[in-house]
């Protein structure tokens, strides 16, 4: 084996160790803190994430690490994402997680070439290293929507149910902790630590924007702007939760219509960008010969063979129709 191949071995092993490392969670000030306000773990899983944090934490390379990522304005922007997706990674552990993703797809191609000749066509290798930038970003994006989804779907009932409780003479915060028990997450974990965070001293208002700026909705917003404005004001607060409850199931409804009605747009979309890949991938698979032209030269432009430039350009103007059939289709309600 090439000393190349060697060298790239060790980094892609490396990194998988960060993966393993990152995704056991972490330790300090911070996260002890932290624990206050989240759901409450049984003794096992406690005990556990003791240990593996206690691991991490004798980690100086993955602390500084930390340090480093977490000082940065992306740090910030990227610990926020994970936040909304309900992950229980830190920054620079999900940038091991890229970086691993990155090396490993690609290098697992060169390693596995020799037993699958399929697998020995370059042009597979610059899709694996395509999808291993992307496909992390891609499973964070994943979670934060089904995420956000199930929130926005449970949003309505649970505004009902508080509001009927307040008609029943609660208070409140007593018809949080109704909601929390009543509902599923991730509805219920996000109010709880909003009766966490009131418990631990917080003010109302700052709990209700914290868990605004955590889940990012459109119809929560509207649910914590009307509760902040009614503690300022007063009012009647039951018959207001009412009025955002209904609508909110309007913009549901409507959205699900133009999901439908939309429907073929979006399909379009699809086979505009992955028809063509899926066709190269085939046909490399198929039949090698034929696409090693592409990579061969004569002829050339600006150093680069031909067919590189003509893919690249081809892949641009893919992306570029896919990117303007999808904001066609999508309408903000």
């Amino acid at each position: 084996m090439e000393p190349v191949t060697l060298i790239v071995a060790a980094i892609a092993a490396l990194a998988v160790l960060l993966i393993f490392l990152g995704l056991t969670g972490g330790s300090g000030v911070n996260a002890r803190l932290e624990r206050y306000a989240s759901a409450p773990q049984t003794e096992t899983e406690a005990k556990q994430r003791q240990n593996l944090g206690a691991m991490i934490a004798s980690s100086g390379a993955m602390a500084n690490l930390n340090r480093v990522v977490e000082r940065r304005d992306w740090g910030a922007n990227m610990a926020r994402e994970l936040a909304r997706a309900d992950m229980a990674l830190k920054p620079s552990e999900f940038l091991a997680i890229r970086l691993a993703a990155l090396i490993g797809i690609p290098l697992g191609m060169v390693v596995l070439s020799p037993l699958i000749s399929a697998l020995s066509s370059p042009i597979l290798w610059l899709l694996g290293l395509v999808a291993g930038f992307f496909l992390p970003r891609l499973w964070l994006g994943r979670r934060k929507s089904k995420r956000l989804k199930a929130f926005n779907t449970n949003l309505a009932p649970t505004i009902t149910l508080l509001a009927n409780a307040l008609r029943a003479g609660s208070s409140f915060l007593q018809g949080l902790e109704m909601v929390v028990r009543e509902t599923h997450p991730p509805i219920s974990t996000e109010f709880e630590r909003v009766i966490r965070e009131v418990n631990l001293g917080l003010p109302m208002e700052q709990a209700l924007a914290n868990i605004s700026r955590r889940v990012r909705s459109d119809d929560l917003d509207l649910m914590v702007t009307a509760i902040t404005i009614h503690h300022q004001v007063g009012g009647n607060l039951a018959e207001i939760l009412d009025s955002i409850a209904f609508t909110i199931r309007e913009r549901v409804r409507i959205k699900g219509e133009i999901k439908t009605l939309t429907a073929q747009g979006r399909m379009s979309g699809y086979v505009v960008g992955l028809l063509p890949v899926g066709l190269l991938v085939v046909l490399s698979v198929i039949s090698p010969t034929f696409i090693e032209p592409l990579f061969m030269k004569p002829p050339e432009v600006f150093g680069l063979p031909l067919g590189v430039i003509i893919l690249s350009v081809g892949g641009l103007l893919m992306a570029i129709g896919f990117w303007a059939i999808r904001k066609i289709v999508t309408i903000e309600v």
